[in-house]
């Protein structure tokens, strides 16, 4: 197998004297779809947050494509590639839709996603491009988030709890346009407390409990009683 496109290894992190992250190890080689699972207050977000520069980190302790970048800023690892839709969306709510779109274009990276290709994948955006992003419902702010975070033309894109405070049709609706997504040969990471859904787009999955991995593995090989007893912190 090729050298992992994102490697973390003992990867420890903290807000302030709180340690929310104990030695955790994880590989994500390119063009497959992890699912990183677990309760509230597993350490989900706070791994997504490290790997995008938002929390310190020593510099080793994450590598992508072989380069360490744990001590990067945010805009830094952006521009190498790595983009992340945040929990809540994070929208610019002074900015259209439009342009909330195009400040994921300001990385300058070159790749397959355009403006136009976003438009297409999601037409109700280009209907309501001039609009304030804060107009639309929160399925619809999902996908200008997702767009934003496309056009850097990532290697790799990390989803927040994308489906948090959807409705279900409206989950239906965004995972149906992921496999698209992936087919552009795209990596991602995926953080999900729906279980089922998790398992359902990904190859392998991490689960995390009290800022640890408690299993790994491939979804194929792993039974849902030990995918349980992991969430949980359940000692068979």
């Amino acid at each position: 197998m090729s050298d992992p496109l994102l490697s973390l290894a003992g990867l420890d992190a903290h807000y302030g004297d709180f340690q929310a992250l104990y030695g955790v190890d994880m590989d994500v080689h390119a063009g497959e779809v992890v699912a990183i699972i677990g309760a509230n207050g597993a350490g989900k977000t706070t791994l997504m947050r490290s790997i995008t520069g938002l929390v310190a980190n020593q510099s080793e302790q994450i590598q992508f494509h072989g380069q360490p970048i744990g001590g990067l800023r945010a805009d830094q690892v952006a521009y190498l590639g790595l983009a992340m839709v945040p929990e809540g969306r994070q929208l610019f709510p002074s900015l259209s839709v439009e342009e909330n779109l195009l400040v994921g274009g300001t990385v300058g990276r070159a790749g397959p996603w355009t403006l136009a290709k976003i438009y297409s994948m999601f037409p109700i955006l280009e209907e309501r491009r001039k609009q304030k992003s804060t107009s639309l419902s929160g399925g619809q702010q999902q996908m200008v988030a997702i767009g934003r975070a496309l056009l850097s033309n990532p290697d790799l894109i990390l989803f927040d709890e994308i489906s948090l405070g959807l409705a279900p049709v409206i989950i239906g609706d965004i995972y149906k346009a992921l496999p698209g997504i992936i087919s552009e040969g795209m990596t991602a990471m995926l953080v999900e407390q729906d279980i089922s859904r998790a398992l359902r787009v990904s190859s392998r999955f991490y689960c995390m409990q009290e800022g640890r991995v408690s299993l790994e593995g491939r979804t194929e090989d792993v039974s849902r009683d030990e995918i349980t007893a992991a969430y949980f912190g359940v000692s068979e």
